[in-house]
């Protein structure tokens, strides 16, 4: 394994008709004033040229191998060819792109686990167009913990983090219905996702004694039971059981008293029960500069807080603030893992 202070991030292409090109293209453009880590884009050059025209922008493209991405990228934006398979316009998203994407994501994953590359940062996916395609996963955090699976042989269980400057914030049910949410929600699944977060944010963060805030389910985590029973059945036995093992966690909480400025000083990472209570305040509080983490996995994986936001691919009003957050979080997260080790 190199030394990972020259080792690049592999950065996937997301959907080629998406604002992926767009973001990538400007936050090279910025790697000086950014003080950007080296990257490797995984992805067809002739989208990345195509919009660089488009956007009138002035990029020198270089198709490169991993090992030779960092001694380029001073000078050129390095580029491993995977094609997109049909010819892509912005704005425009095509199933036949979706072999393209898949691959991009898989070599992101093999180059990082390999040791070639310090890290996976993701641009966003369609999963309408990968599903068409005929793609099984609920989205790409599922997705990667089966390459994880496959890769070491060793079972996976990925945790969904949203990471801004404000806020960290973890959703136990991630992509169901809210009708589901109580049924899918149970002792051990809080258990094993605080554990995650635990381990992961003293091993890549480097906080020594992680503080966990978990929320209540229900409105005033409850009320004693007279506003739902689960906060206390289920939540409750948790943290009991978390606290036995020596893990910081605190709750249930009302979640409508856990996001203001006094109560995030005194917690690391929210612990939250369903997609929406979690990434709203998170996205309210850092929606340019949050970040997606993925927690659990063998490897550093982030990506920006956002989706492919098709209606703007290719006219210039993208931002990339929240790429390049992603990708100097990574290079961070990388870097503290391989130090722990």
């Amino acid at each position: 394994m190199t030394n990972p202070f020259s080792r690049p991030l592999a950065l996937s292409q997301g959907d080629p008709a998406g604002i992926g090109p767009d973001i990538t293209l400007m936050a090279w453009r910025q790697r000086r004033e950014l003080g950007l880590p080296p990257f490797v884009f995984i992805g067809d050059p002739n989208v990345l040229a195509t919009r660089a025209r488009l956007l009138d922008l002035t990029v020198a493209i270089r198709e490169t191998d991993c090992a030779g991405a960092a001694a380029l990228f001073a000078d050129a934006l390095p580029v491993l060819p995977i094609a997109a398979g049909v010819e892509v316009a912005p704005g425009e998203p095509h199933v036949a792109t979706a072999k393209g994407t898949i691959a991009a994501i898989e070599t992101a994953v093999s180059l990082t686990i390999a040791g070639e590359a310090l890290g996976v940062v993701t641009n966003p996916i369609s999963k309408a167009v990968l599903y068409e395609a005929g793609f099984r996963f609920p989205g790409h955090t599922e997705f990667l913990a089966d390459l994880a699976a496959r890769a070491t042989g060793l079972p996976v269980t990925p945790v969904m983090m949203l990471a801004g400057p404000k806020l960290r914030a973890i959703p136990v049910t991630i992509h169901i219905p809210i009708k589901d949410v109580p049924q899918a929600l149970t002792t051990e699944l809080i258990i094993e996702t605080c554990r995650i977060a635990n381990n992961d944010l003293q091993k890549r963060f480097g906080i020594e004694r992680p503080r966990l805030a978990v929320a209540g389910l229900n409105p005033h985590a409850g009320e004693n039971g007279a506003i739902g029973k689960e906060d206390e059945s289920i939540i409750l036995p948790a943290i009991q059981f978390l606290r036995s093992e020596g893990v910081d966690a605190i709750g249930p909480l009302p979640a409508d008293t856990m996001f203001h400025d006094e109560a995030r000083a005194r917690y690391d990472v929210a612990i939250c029960m369903y997609h929406d209570q979690a990434l709203i305040p998170a996205k309210a509080l850092g929606f340019d500069d949050s970040v997606n983490v993925t927690l659990g996995l063998p490897f550093v994986r982030t990506s920006p807080d956002h989706g492919t936001a098709f209606g703007i691919a290719g006219k210039g009003v993208a931002r990339e603030t929240s790429l390049v957050a992603a990708m100097k979080l990574a290079a961070h997260l990388g870097r503290t893992a391989a130090g722990a080790r």
